[in-house]
């Protein structure tokens, strides 16, 4: 969601309004308090779980190089015959994360040393890491059965980055939670392998492209759905986003002229050159009504700040943040061509919505996985 997601809008903007009149809305968009110690050890019967409390150390789980307090495991919970949730005390975070697995035929049995491919889904700017089983029930696609599939929490509107808070950086540090404690903990105690691939929808799809571009060589490909891939195209778009959902915008990267090294640094337009290696593609609607809009779909909300774009595109727009992220897609895409890297793109009539995601991670799903089971060939330079 960035800064809407149309079929969950409507009941997501009256949850928000509720939520700023009781005053939590800051609390959601910055990270949850320290939790006490709980939880760990799962036993299950079926796809329901019952979590006993214990608070013994695990493995260290601290990613090579990182002093201070390792990241680590304080729960599990089965929520489905293959769904396993963990919840994860994290110094990114100054809290707890969630993150769903998704696991692969055998992981159950699976014998020390034993690794499986890798595929991150993000979620869009709700966070939510369980939108992709909910909204496509994805544990019933038989492609996935030889893959992890790992889908994790982010905080409200996070945007997946180290916030730089005024210069003095600190939780939430999102990059660090998800690529650092995250990866770490899977690659050392739940069966991930080393070969990776990435994609997400509308803020997710921005995370998959910068991810790679940021780690060049941790992920095989990545894949954008209607992703927020060039901030500083339309600054206002992040700016008016945040402020229609009470997020202090300038907590992530600063001012866009202040400090447009952060942005720059976060920004996959100037990131380009670090994706060579690295398969890409890049889908986005242009905000027209499409196939998959049911007749009548009403048009976005007005959102102050991204409103002031609407003069730029032709009245059939219904749908301006689509129009926006196909833009910056659009533009990101031509970068990477003129860098060199391999991306291919599927720009369509449609709108900001999942119906489009879920068809869009059909359509590249045959792609990621490809790039995860074939061996690996030489990193172009």
């Amino acid at each position: 969601m960035t800064p809407s997601t149309r079929t969950r809008l409507g009941s997501f903007a009256a949850a928000l309004a509720l939520a700023s009149a009781l005053g939590l809305l800051p609390a959601a968009a910055a990270p949850a308090p320290a939790t006490t110690p709980a939880t760990a050890t799962t036993a299950t019967t079926g796809s329901t779980a019952t979590t006993a409390t214990t608070d013994g150390p695990g493995p260290t789980d601290r990613p090579a190089g990182r002093s201070g307090p390792a990241a680590r495991v304080v729960g599990e919970k089965w929520t489905g015959p293959r769904q396993l949730d963990l919840t994860i005390r994290s110094p990114a975070l100054a809290g707890t994360g969630t993150v769903r697995l998704l696991t692969p035929d055998g992981w159950r049995t699976r014998r020390p040393g034993d690794r499986w491919p890798v595929l991150y889904l993000l979620p869009d700017g709700e966070g939510d890491h369980r939108g992709y089983t909910r909204d496509y029930r994805i544990e019933t696609w038989p492609e996935l059965r030889r893959t992890l599939v790992v889908i994790p929490q982010m905080p409200f509107y996070g945007f997946y980055s180290d916030w730089w808070n005024g210069g003095a950086g600190g939780p939430p540090a999102v990059e660090t939670f998800h690529l650092d404690e995250v990866r770490t903990i899977l690659e050392h105690r739940y069966g991930a392998g080393p070969r990776r691939a990435v994609a997400g929808q509308s803020q997710g799809g921005y995370g998959a492209v910068k991810y790679a571009a940021r780690r060049p060589g941790m992920f095989r490909a990545a894949a954008s759905f209607g992703g927020f891939l060039h901030p500083l195209q339309y600054p206002e778009a992040v700016s008016g986003g945040a402020e229609y959902l009470s997020v202090d915008w300038r907590r992530i990267w600063g001012d866009p002229v202040r400090q447009r090294h952060v942005w720059q640094q976060n920004d996959p337009y100037y990131l380009a050159e670090r994706l060579r290696g690295t398969r890409v593609h890049i889908a986005a609607g242009d905000g027209t009504p499409g196939a998959l809009d049911p007749p009548g779909t009403e048009p976005d909300p007005p959102i102050p700040g991204l409103a002031d774009l609407a003069p730029l595109y032709p009245d059939e727009v219904i749908s301006l943040t689509e129009a926006v992220m196909g833009d910056e897609s659009r533009t990101v895409a031509r970068r990477l061509r003129t860098a060199g890297v391999r991306v291919t793109t599927h720009f369509y009539r449609g709108t900001h919505s999942p119906p489009y995601w879920e068809r869009e991670l059909r359509r590249t799903l045959p792609m990621l996985l490809d790039s995860l089971h074939r061996p690996a060939g030489p990193r172009r330079p």
